[in-house]
């Protein structure tokens, strides 16, 4: 299979990796808005390329994984690129992605493409768990608890706020709210109750720091139904203590069964991950095998997660997999 990358920050580096890590897979160009020779890529003999030449690379890709963010770039370039291309996302703001998958669908089966949108971890993995364990315990609650981590999109977010030079943002679970689910208890919890936000921020010279913060924490879908608390720092300050992109979460669901549901049960899936991005990276990569193997057999469309069978993502046969996993 052959992958193209558009977009080389955290992301793209990260595909970078995976791809080392898959022997059934290659990396075939690169894209980028930058000036391609300001890029420092792993891998030797890849052609890094301005996207004004991406056409140029039609039938020469097998599958382009975008590596854009949600809050502006990916809107736009999935659907544009699933008309020339089969592609994998990781779009990410969950109140936009049955919009964005209408958009996605119909570029992409105007020329015969397959598409998958918002895979990576949540949504993507943590999506999977969730409806799993609705589908098992049908009388229950379920929650979903993200953190203490970097979230990209949200940072990503900041970033783009006129003024700011640099960000980073942290999900933190509410402690009592997650204790009390990991109890056994189904409260109604708000999305103020789960979560706090905390963003670090370094703005540019001459900035206005009232105005910014007022951006970032009335920002719809992102900060705006959440507890958020802004720190400006300097540049030294967050390359020295936030540095890294660690992030992880839990899916919970708490259900009954039973003549009288009188038994209690608990399905818990966690991620602790010590990088967001490299981790997602992975799991386009695999998604962009399903991609591959979709459109070979005419499916074309765009597809998330709820639509491929688990065996799309592997290299081994079917064979193998019910000898060795199942």
């Amino acid at each position: 299979m052959k992958l193209g990358i558009f977009g080389y920050g955290n992301l793209g580096r990260g595909v970078e990796y995976a791809v080392k890590q898959n022997d059934d897979v290659d990396l075939v160009a690169i894209f980028t808005r930058r000036n391609p020779n300001d890029l420092n890529v792993l891998t030797a003999n890849v052609p890094v390329l301005n996207v004004s030449e991406i056409e140029n690379w039609k039938d020469k890709i097998d599958v382009l994984i975008l590596c854009g963010g949600s809050a502006t770039d990916l809107p736009e370039q999935t659907p544009k690129y699933a008309k020339m291309f089969n592609v994998v996302d990781s779009f990410d703001t969950h109140a936009r992605i049955p919009e964005h998958f209408a958009n996605v669908d119909t570029a992409a089966k105007e020329t015969g493409h397959t598409a998958v949108i918002s895979v990576g971890w949540d949504p993507g993995l943590f999506s999977l768990a969730r409806m799993y364990a609705n589908a098992i315990l049908p009388d229950g609650k379920d929650y979903t608890f993200w953190g203490k981590g970097v979230s990209q999109g949200h940072s990503d977010a900041v970033r783009r706020i006129e003024g700011v030079q640099d960000a980073r943002q942290y999900t933190v679970p509410v402690d009592a709210s997650l204790n009390a689910v990991r109890s056994g208890e189904t409260p109604e919890l708000s999305v103020r109750e789960k979560h706090t936000r905390e963003c670090y921020v370094v703005l540019k010279e001459g900035a206005d720091a009232k105005r910014v913060e007022h951006e970032i924490v009335s920002m719809p879908n992102y900060f705006d139904q959440y507890d958020t608390t802004v720190h400006f720092i300097s540049q030294e300050e967050l390359d020295k203590n936030h540095k890294g992109i660690p992030h992880g979460g839990f899916v919970i669901r708490n259900g009954k069964t039973g003549l009288n549901n009188e038994t209690n049960h608990t399905i818990e899936f966690s991620l602790k991950l010590d990088s967001n991005p490299e981790f997602t990276s992975s799991v386009l990569v695999a998604f962009a095998r399903a991609v591959y193997k979709l459109n070979q057999e005419g499916q074309f469309g765009c597809k998330t997660i709820f639509d491929i069978a688990p065996a799309y993502l592997s290299a081994k046969t079917s064979d193998e997999l019910r000898k060795i996993m199942l």
